[in-house]
């Protein structure tokens, strides 16, 4: 299959249906993109002519001519795509289908935190994963995701994990590979895979709430993702908490960051009970019942709970999302959570489902795909 032409007006419309929730009858089609049977047939007809839209087996029987119908579907292994979230330390890219599918994971130290040499590492990655497509064809596009600000799909203003200020990386990887690349703000790049292929994929409005080095946030609403160049600073880590809270770098008493990241967490921990411990410890102490860790990990449940509510006061999401890779934080405190949540929630505000993301970095590098494969179906950046 050739590379896919970015599609307009209702045709675009038609394979996003299909790309997001494949396979559909052709009148599911007809309903939902709101056209009639006949011009569907007349605009479908073509993009299935060309490939890029397959007929499967499978569907109810059409009682107007008494056979089967054949629901359309896109072939999800006909593109690949590689994604990698570039964090302080490490790299971490993945392999995908059309569909953001994992198909396969890498995982690297970040010695060199220098543009060339971060450079050179994503293009060891993206070579690495490119020989495990199936039937070795090429890589459509590549995503990568940095924490801080991006502009033009391409250039890294400010990447604080790394020291980076004005860094052209788009261009630089662009130089050595032909394959497609978009630089993108992890965030944003997580929050459209929970948005398009995720657990936000039927919300026309929702949340996201990322713990862990540092504190996220993400919205969607009416369907489309809130997107603006404040959401690459984390402005929500600086919202107040707990007023008896400790101080965070810049003195702020009982901020989420004061409370919730993971190195906020280990200390406060670490010091409680008079040693150094690991994140997933000073977790698996408070949940084993120790005093001083329990005391320290229900403060931050509460403080969790607290942040969720402030932010569906505002923005009255269908649907929070937690993610990141401290969100195990909201399982061992989960009751002193939903105590700080309802604690600033009226009575009879509707109840928030809340979902967990998978505590694991792949998550990042798999938005850091979404968003090149955004870019290829779109044709936008």
């Amino acid at each position: 299959m050739g590379a896919w032409q970015p599609l307009s007006g209702p045709s675009r419309q038609v394979a996003l249906e299909i790309l997001l929730d494949g396979p559909l009858s052709r009148a599911e089609l007809s309903r939902r993109v709101g056209l009639s049977p006949g011009s569907l047939t007349r605009l479908t007809k073509p993009m299935v002519e060309s490939g890029l839209l397959v007929e499967v087996e499978g569907g109810p029987t059409d009682a107007r001519v008494g056979r089967p119908s054949q629901p359309l579907d896109l072939d999800a292994n006909a593109h690949h795509f590689v994604g990698i979230k570039l964090t302080g330390d490490s790299a971490i890219g993945v392999l995908t289908t059309l569909r953001a599918d994992v198909i396969a994971s890498v995982e690297r130290p970040l010695t060199d935190p220098t543009p060339s040499a971060v450079a050179d590492l994503v293009l060891e990655i993206l070579d690495e994963l490119a020989v495990q497509v199936p039937g070795g064809t090429a890589i459509t596009g590549l995503g990568v995701s940095i924490g801080g600000r991006v502009a033009d799909g391409s250039e890294v203003r400010w990447g604080p994990y790394l020291n980076w200020v004005d860094v052209p990386f788009g261009e630089i990887l662009a130089a050595h590979t032909s394959v497609p690349i978009v630089v993108a703000n992890d965030l944003t790049s997580l929050t459209e895979a929970t948005h398009w292929f995720g657990a936000g994929r039927n919300s026309d409005r929702f949340v996201l709430v990322t713990i862990g080095a540092g504190v996220g946030y993400g919205l969607v609403v009416h369907n489309q993702v809130v997107d603006s160049p404040d959401v690459t600073i984390g402005l929500i880590g600086h919202h107040p908490l707990l007023p008896d809270g400790p101080r965070c770098d810049r003195g702020h008493r009982g901020c989420a960051l004061s409370l919730l990241t993971v190195g906020a967490i280990t200390d406060q921990v670490g010091t409680a009970i008079g040693r150094p411990v690991g994140y997933d410890e000073a977790l698996d102490l408070a949940a084993k019942g120790d005093p001083a860790a329990r005391e320290v990990i229900g403060r931050a449940g509460r403080a969790l709970g607290k942040l969720i509510a402030a932010a569906a006061n505002f923005t009255m999401p269908e649907l929070v999302v937690l993610g990141g890779e401290g969100v195990r934080l909201a399982e061992v405190a989960h009751d002193d959570l939903l105590a700080g949540l309802h604690a600033d929630r009226h009575p009879s505000a509707a109840e928030l489902p809340m979902v967990l993301q998978p505590a694991d970095f792949s998550e990042w590098a798999r938005g850091a795909a979404v968003v090149a494969i955004q870019t290829f179906v779109l044709g936008t950046t």
